[in-house]
């Protein structure tokens, strides 16, 4: 038979355990605490528990995309920073005879060089006449690298997954291949691995 003095023990050392397993509190909240029952006292340190383990979650930063942002026409594109090498104002550009029209031609990067794609016309969107403003990206995945032609370049933004969408079923085209989504504000997030793997942005030499 349990005794009403050794129930209260019980609670006493329960609360006590408690105390010190909990975050230290202000000394005000540690003199009302004293002030309360034992169950008044279970119920503030539960709550301060709970309270307490929403924190870190609140806190946690979720996945982001990091990715640059720029246009083709009137059209905002973004590319994951993950694949952009560098961004370069287009300089020195040296067209190629029998290449595809998407290939506008080869710079010189630095002492390397560099083939320069237009996605435009890659993409089949039309063409627009290149000015100052014009820049290329400068893209690299495992051993392949290309340029890409930009309008203008934007800037680097960061948005979450869920801000991005599936492509609606009415695009199409060669460019809705090479979209991985699109933000509200009508951002198309490039596919920039798939695009990169395509044999058909490799200038090859015999050519």
């Amino acid at each position: 038979m349990i005794t009403r003095s050794r129930v209260y023990k019980r609670r006493f050392m329960d609360d006590e355990t408690k105390a010190k397993t909990s975050p230290p509190a202000p000394a005000n909240t540690d003199r009302q605490l004293g002030e309360l029952n034992p169950e008044q006292r279970r119920k503030v340190l539960r709550d301060r528990a709970m309270l307490l383990a929403r924190e870190p979650a609140a806190e946690e930063v979720g996945e982001r995309i990091e990715l640059v942002e720029f246009l083709l026409g009137l059209e905002h594109y973004g590319i994951e920073t993950s694949f952009v090498r560098e961004v370069q104002p287009l300089h020195g550009l040296t067209p190629l005879p029998c290449v595809p029209p998407f290939v506008l031609g080869i710079m010189n990067l630095r002492g390397e060089i560099l083939s320069v794609i237009d996605l435009r016309n890659f993409f089949q969107i039309g063409s627009q006449e290149v000015t100052e403003l014009s820049k290329v990206i400068v893209l690299r995945h495992a051993a392949m690298e290309v340029g890409i032609l930009a309008d203008a370049v934007l800037g680097v933004r960061t948005l979450r997954p869920d801000n991005f969408e599936s492509p609606p079923a009415t695009l199409t085209g060669i460019g809705a291949d090479y979209l991985k989504g699109v933000a509200g504000d009508h951002l198309a997030l490039l596919d920039a691995g798939k695009l990169l793997a395509d044999g058909r942005l490799v200038v090859r030499e015999e050519v």
